[in-house]
């Protein structure tokens, strides 16, 4: 574990933060990259990158699927916890068309989406829900999506 801004978040897990890093692995992807797991293609993968961030920028207005109290206990396991994402977890299949004509213009999106993220957080207090967690403040978020990226870039071989 390490530190960030005096919390505690997951060393192991890649950090949204770093932006450039980021770009570079995303954008080092092949179209046609075998996944080591899943059904994705490639662009998929990136696409929902963008579809989840716009679900706590401000974008998209998220509900929670769960009663508070289950959810709570979801979010402290999954969010406060080392676990990662489990392989082959599919909540829907990936759609059959492309939102975008290409990886790039995907990925340019994506850092977009994710500087929407950073502005909608400025707000003091501000918090966006998760379908299973519930609310989540930014800290929170920021562990979330980097377990949720970390999971994905495994998935196409950009990290080990």
């Amino acid at each position: 574990m390490k530190l960030l801004n005096d919390k505690v978040i997951m060393a192991q897990f890649f950090d949204i933060n770093n932006r450039a890093e980021l770009r570079r692995l995303l954008l080092s992807l092949d179209p046609d990259t075998t996944p080591i797991w899943g059904k994705m293609k490639a662009q998929q993968m990136v696409e929902h990158l963008v579809d989840q961030v716009e679900w706590t920028n401000g974008k998209k207005t998220p509900f929670c699927e769960q009663p508070a109290d289950k959810a709570s206990q979801m979010k402290q396991l999954m969010v406060y916890s080392d676990k990662e994402i489990g392989r082959n977890v599919v909540f829907q299949e990936p759609p059959e068309y492309y939102q975008y004509p290409n990886i790039a213009t995907a990925v340019n999106q994506l850092m977009q989406e994710l500087e929407a993220f950073d502005r909608y957080f400025e707000q003091p207090g501000i918090v966006a829900i998760h379908g299973g967690f519930g609310p989540m403040n930014h800290h929170e978020w920021l562990i979330w999506h980097g377990k949720h990226f970390t999971h994905h870039m495994k998935q196409f071989g950009l990290i080990e």
